[in-house]
């Protein structure tokens, strides 16, 4: 699966998600780009965007994007919070589906 991480992520999660083509934000020359655009950009070009920003599915409509988004919820964006998190993650990576949003 091809994987973006948004800019809200760690960077270092990029090397804990074996198994797929996972690039960062700020590895495509993205940062700062908001999450609208920056949906609209990584569509096809990505399977799914990982981020911890709790508010994406009410600041934005997925609706005819080719591209699912995961939300992780944790107490901070600290890798050692998030990390607990990546069985789900995967879980829910295998079945979000474009333009759709899963929580995890």
């Amino acid at each position: 699966m091809r994987l973006l991480l948004d800019e809200c992520v760690p960077k270092r999660l990029k090397q804990e998600l074996l198994g797929h083509e996972t690039k960062t934000v700020q590895d495509m020359g993205w940062a700062g780009i908001t999450n609208g655009a920056l949906l609209r950009l990584a569509d096809g070009q990505f399977d799914a965007l990982l981020t911890v920003d709790q508010g994406i599915e009410y600041q934005q409509n997925l609706s005819g994007l080719r591209i699912g988004v995961v939300v992780m919820r944790a107490p901070s964006n600290d890798v050692d919070d998030l990390r607990p998190l990546l069985p789900d993650v995967e879980q829910a990576l295998a079945q979000v589906r474009p333009g759709e949003i899963a929580h995890v």
